[in-house]
């Protein structure tokens, strides 16, 4: 039953060899991996309007410079990326730079940084969208959190299914807001040349602004940038790319760059003309479409495309957090499990853990994560920072050709990603202060589980390892709970063995009980010693384990190991087992971390 469900889910499994048809192609990996950075010009401009905002409507002139500002930091961070991509073919992007140029502890703070963030990206697009939705249908606001688990729910299946299934069919969503939102950016700019907006609707460029401060103009700025999270998810995802996977995924970082410079300053700048204010119920996007189209089929349909693109923002998340995991955890640094690929050769349990992560985020959150937005993105400019600052210590220290040029362009992006991450410390350090407390303690964990791994391999390695157990002979347990066939099946299999001692175990818990068990026992199997143990608080556990170890004691004096054979019958359906006490289970796991005891099941299937 449950097999057959998640065939229909997930798809048949795909052999190791079809590997190369799950690749992306360039078309479509611009549309799952632009999707955060694209969706962000639904939010950016209006970061830098509410900003400004607080000053007076006259500096809404200011958002143009501010742009600018940003367009420059994002043209340092794709002239920069695309320098790691070729640097870096086999992905990891700022956690690999950070660490092979800074060190272990800045590749970590990079590393970390941006898992975290990526569960962001999944929890605040998600709820982003959900919101743009419930807006709409303002009867199903009581149902955000649901809402917003079950498209985390459907976008994790059609990951789950792969990379090519989920990027045919998330392209058209992101293509169709792009396809809106020049639609929109063309007709407003048609208007403006024609005549048909009014020119007094916005102060002149230059305007004089009184209580303006550089402070509040860098606080619009890094409010801006925000704009630019997920610019670094090409990088992280070169793998999933189609030969050659390094200019493939150049070529996509440059187009995303293009459409992203050029639909963030569109929005801006039609903001400025219309004179668009920001409105805590209606957004910029919304504004400018309704001045531009009135309340019509386009004004809806790049409502409903902008709706879209927030939630499948969360793509980006699915795609680069599993790839960043996995270079995590081939330096062990975190579980191995994130190196095994899926049924459908995805790494399927980075994106369960992505997905199971962001729900516990929407349902702690109750969907309202508007707060977690200035973590979100100071959660991208650390590794920004890191990555373009390991990026001049790799030129500085090799010297290539034309490593000045290059040189240059990394110091100013790190120059500007380091501002911007101070200017989110210092103006909105009461929604960021976390990353002080998580950040280390992420760190101090990945060195815990590499600790972990690196003593498990130095206790496994034969040149290493204490000498084995001299084993001179064997001592069989066998806890009974009756004279039964799953009983005899045990024992027989224990008989099977070269012990020199089979001893089976009852717990009883009343003398009388206790006293027939020994008879009937004595009749059944005279010749194999039975030890009864009497429980006076009902417990199985306690008294067999005791005698576990006593007898392990004795056993290794004379260089004997210990073997308990556990008898356990099988039911012949798996909803059966909720119907017994699973003793056998429990008995088991206490033994197990007995030292030099061996510890086996014997199953006995049941027929009916």
């Amino acid at each position: 039953m449950i097999s057959s469900i998640k065939r229909f889910l997930i798809g048949r499994p795909l052999k190791s060899t079809e590997l190369g048809e799950q690749k992306l192609n360039k078309t479509k990996a611009l549309a799952i991996l632009s999707s955060d950075a694209l969706s962000s010009v639904a939010y950016g401009p209006e970061q830098i309007l509410i900003v400004l905002f607080t000053i007076s409507a006259a500096a809404f002139w200011y958002s143009i410079p501010i742009a600018i500002g940003v367009l420059i930091l994002l043209t340092a961070l794709i002239l920069s990326y695309r320098q790691i991509i070729f640097a870096y073919p086999h992905g990891g992007g700022a956690y690999v730079v950070s660490k092979e140029n800074l060190g272990v502890n800045p590749g970590l703070i990079a590393g970390g940084s941006l898992l975290v963030d990526y569960i962001l990206t999944v929890a605040v697009s998600v709820s982003a969208g959900t919101d743009a939705l419930t807006s709409a249908f303002p009867e199903l606001h009581d149902y955000n959190v649901l809402i917003a688990i079950i498209f985390v729910l459907f976008i994790t299946t059609l990951n789950l299914r792969g990379v090519t299934e989920s990027a045919s069919i998330l392209a058209y969503p992101v293509y169709l807001f792009v396809l809106a939102l020049f639609i929109l950016i063309g007709v407003g700019l048609y208007k403006i040349v024609t005549g048909d907006i009014s020119g007094n609707l916005h102060e002149p460029i230059g305007t004089p602004v009184a209580g303006l401060t550089l402070f509040l103009l860098l606080k619009a700025f890094a409010s801006g940038s925000s704009a630019l999270t997920g610019v670094e998810a090409i990088s992280n995802a070169i793998p999933n790319f189609k030969d050659p996977a390094p200019k493939n995924a150049a070529k996509t970082l440059t187009a995303m760059g293009a459409l992203l410079a050029l639909l963030f300053s569109g929005i801006v700048y039609l903001a400025y003309y219309y004179g668009i204010a920001p409105n805590e119920k209606v957004t910029v996007v919304s504004q400018i479409a309704e001045e531009t189209f009135g309340r019509n089929f386009m004004y809806f349909f790049i409502q409903g495309t902008t709706a879209l693109i927030l939630i499948l923002a969360a793509n980006t998340g699915y795609t680069a957090f599993p790839l960043l995991a996995v270079n995590l955890a081939k330096d062990k640094f975190i579980p191995r499990m994130f190196t095994v690929r899926g049924d459908r050769l995805g790494y399927s349990n980075g994106i369960i853990i992505l997905a199971l992560a962001s729900i516990l985020l929407i349902v702690f959150f109750k969907g309202q994560t508007e707060h977690l937005i200035p973590l979100y993105a100071v959660g991208v400019f650390i590794p920004f920072t890191l990555s373009q600052t390991g990026m001049m210590v790799k030129w500085i220290r090799e010297k290539p050709e034309g490593w000045v040029t290059k040189l240059i362009i990394n110091s100013t992006g790190a120059v500007i990603s380091f501002i911007v991450t101070l200017m989110f410390f210092l103006t909105k350090f009461a929604q960021v202060w976390s990353v002080l407390i998580f950040l280390p303690l992420i760190i101090l964990m990945f060195h815990r589980i590499k600790k972990h791994y690196n003593a498990v391999g130095d206790q496994l390695r034969i040149t290493t390892c204490e000498p084995a157990l001299a084993v001179e002979g064997n001592v069989i347990i066998v806890p009974v709970a009756g004279i039964t066939h799953v009983v005899e099946n045990s024992l027989n299999y224990a008989k099977s063995l070269s012990a020199d001692q089979i001893i089976a175990v009852y717990v009883a818990f009343e003398r009388d009980e206790e006293k027939k068990f020994e008879e009937k026992w004595n009749e059944w199997q005279p010749d194999i010693r039975l030890v009864t143990l009497h429980s006076h608080y009902r417990s199985i556990i306690n008294p067999l384990t005791k005698f576990v170890d006593t007898v392990q004691r004795k056993a290794s004096e004379a260089n004997y190991v210990v073997t308990v054979i556990i008898p356990q019958f099988i039911p012949k359906k798996g909803w059966h087992n909720i119907l017994h006490n699973q003793s056998s289970l429990l008995i088991r796991s206490f033994l197990l971390y007995r030292r030099n005891v061996i510890v086996t099941t014997v199953p006995y299937h049941l027929k009916k």
